[in-house]
């Protein structure tokens, strides 16, 4: 471990030594950093030698395996059939992120805060328009040739025009990445851009340009995109499991921002196409490390003989990360989804206490906010400053806005509670609903009939509850699992009625909101905007949210969104934990504090021989 602490500092040293010569004049009232953040707040100095929950000397070896349990751009959990997640077309391996690096990466101990990785230092221009990225000569591609600055302004101008709509409609205010010299990449912003499109930018994959010469990069393909992060493509079988080896030779193993993390000498994830079979699978030690979701199997299914003899260690973590926001979203595009009283009406139908008891073991709290969990969240009634943004709106938003934030009723628990059916009956009649012969129509006559889609059967013992109190008021609904490439495609045309979806929660939110609940999203194919959300107040709360100058000034545009949203009745808002759930087979370790914004699998954990020896799996 010495000599990995020596390559550290030799590394640390040349940088240092070189910042001052290698960075070109400053402009007049520019700034030059380390790091960035959304209004300029770094826990870390320039000098840190590695982020503070990170165990700096982990060993390094062993394998960790698992299931992928969030998704971007095109994944999808059960199945795989390309090694490119960053565009449209396909369904993305898990573990191609850890194959790229980006200009910076995250520290897990900041809301928001991202330092140096291929850019050493950056230069910011005074309005805020021009960031000088200064890259380190020694970043290299797996194959041993040089990153440089033209291969990062040619992958991020391709994500801008061909990338995944997740990412190109975010990042459509970068203007211009160009070169100077080898070294120098300079980024140009729209005026006018969001806040932390910088850091968002900062964040992307950076490929090779040579190596994507004459390819279509917006095809699928099974063949891996060169890159210089601290794994590459190992074995795959399509649709089954992907294994990543880690690079030897990782030219930044040990800069400040990877150091105690990477640790594994290789990662397999494993895919099935029901969760049943995964868990048994798990059981048998096909892989070792699950997250659990599903809150019977952690309460009855983890007796069997590897927990008894301690050789699977079951715990329980405090989540301290903002919520997901999961819910079943309505489809607004749809003719029957269009008055926002029957969207509420058919929420009225959820009995959640009764859900959570007998379906769900009382693991859950019920989610009331688009902001779960943090400090941007709205309650009670509108501060003098969410007033001053909400009062321009008058007439054009629901009077509800300005008084106690909205939440969903609590129903009396017996899984039918009259009092909210029949308040949902009232609703229907206020949209100008007739019942006849049990079935309730629009007014234009047609019935109102809908379809959950789901891709997993898991959801069946609380979606048709659900459904049989919306039959008692004259609904008829049903459910549809159908298969993971299906789902897929009609997620991604907006093919549905109603669907459920979890999204992470951010401390920090800025322009990707945009990509959820904005105008122009509802159209784009492929966009996080599955309610079709298309309205102007909106998308003004939005901007404002983008271009929030401090902490204070978000928190109130996200909670004036906030209200805004919730009056719209988008959603039926479902349900997080406040804990992660974890079995282990017990063969790693981990630091002894979790960083405040995501548990750091399997960055941060590393391989532990003596325990694995102990329970049979070295």
């Amino acid at each position: 471990m010495s000599a990995g602490a020596t390559r550290r500092g030799v590394v640390l040293g040349t940088g240092a030594l070189a910042l001052a010569a290698a960075l070109p004049a400053r402009a007049e009232g520019s700034r030059t950093s380390h790091g960035l953040s959304s209004f300029g707040e770094l826990k870390y100095g320039a000098d840190f030698q590695h982020f503070d929950y990170v165990n700096p000397i982990a060993p390094r070896g062993g394998r960790f395996s698992a299931q992928l349990v969030q998704t971007f751009g095109n994944q999808a959990f059960d199945t795989f059939d390309t090694l490119n997640p960053y565009v449209f077309r396909g369904n993305g391996a898990a573990g191609i992120n850890l194959t790229f690096d980006s200009l910076m990466v995250r520290a897990l101990d900041e809301p928001d805060a991202v330092y140096g990785l291929v850019a050493r230092s950056v230069e910011i221009s005074a309005d805020g328009l021009t960031y000088r990225f200064a890259l380190r000569p020694q970043a290299r591609f797996h194959d041993g040739s040089p990153l440089r600055a033209r291969d990062a302004a040619f992958s991020l101008m391709l994500l801008k025009e061909t990338g995944h709509p997740t990412i190109s409609q975010v990042i459509r205010d970068l203007a211009e990445a160009t070169a100077e010299g080898e070294d120098t990449l300079v980024l140009r912003f729209a005026p006018g851009r969001s806040r932390d499109l910088p850091l968002i930018v900062a964040q992307l994959p950076i490929f090779s340009a040579a190596s994507l010469e004459g390819r279509d990069f917006e095809a699928p393909t099974l063949k891996p995109l060169l890159g210089s992060g601290p794994y590459q493509v190992g074995r795959i079988d399509i649709g089954r499991f992907i294994e990543l080896e880690r690079v030897p030779d990782y030219w930044a193993a040990d800069l400040p921002v990877t150091a105690g993390q990477n640790n594994f000498a290789q990662l397999r994830y494993e895919y099935f196409r029901d969760r049943q079979v995964a868990f048994e699978a798990f059981k048998g030690g096909a892989f070792s490390y699950r997250q659990e979701f599903t809150s019977r199997i952690w309460a009855t299914g983890y007796d069997f003989p590897a927990v008894r003899e301690g050789r699977v260690k079951r715990e329980t973590l405090p989540d301290t990360s903002p919520a997901n926001i999961q819910g079943w979203f309505f489809n607004t595009r749809r003719e029957m989804f269009k008055d926002a009283r029957v969207r509420e009406a058919i929420g009225l139908c959820f009995d959640f206490p009764w859900t959570n008891r007998s379906a769900m073991f009382g693991a859950y709290n019920r989610t009331t906010s688009f902001f779960e969990k943090t400090d941007l969240m709205a309650t009670g009634k509108p501060s003098p400053e969410e007033l001053a943004l909400l009062e321009p709106f008058s007439g054009r938003v629901p009077a509800e806005v300005f008084g106690e934030a909205w939440t969903p009723p609590v129903a009396d628990g017996t899984g039918q509670d009259r009092a909210l059916l029949a308040r949902a009956v009232a609703l229907l009649k206020e949209a100008g609903c007739t019942r006849d012969g049990g079935v309730v129509r629009l007014p234009s006559g047609k019935p109102i009939e809908f379809e959950f889609l789901d891709s997993d059967s898991v959801w069946e013992p609380i979606v048709q509850p659900f459904i049989r109190n919306l039959g008692l008021i004259g609904i008829k609904a049903r459910q549809r699992a159908v298969d993971a490439a299906q789902y897929q495609a009609r997620v991604r045309d907006f093919d549905f009625d109603v669907i459920s979806r979890a999204a992470s929660g951010d401390a920090t939110p800025g322009p990707e909101l945009r990509e959820a609940y904005g105008s122009r999203a509802a159209a784009i194919p492929g966009s996080n905007n599955l309610a079709g959300i298309e309205d102007p107040v909106v998308d003004a709360l939005l901007d404002r949210i983008a271009g929030a100058e401090s902490r204070a000034s978000l928190t109130t545009a996200c909670r004036a969104l906030d209200r805004v949203l919730r009056s719209g009745r988008y959603w039926i808002p479902m349900w997080y934990s406040p804990e992660y759930r974890l079995a282990v087979w017990d063969m790693f370790g981990r630091p002894a504090k979790l960083p405040t914004y995501g548990l750091g699998v399997p960055g941060l954990w590393w391989y532990d021989e003596a325990k694995a020896r102990r329970i049979g799996r070295e």
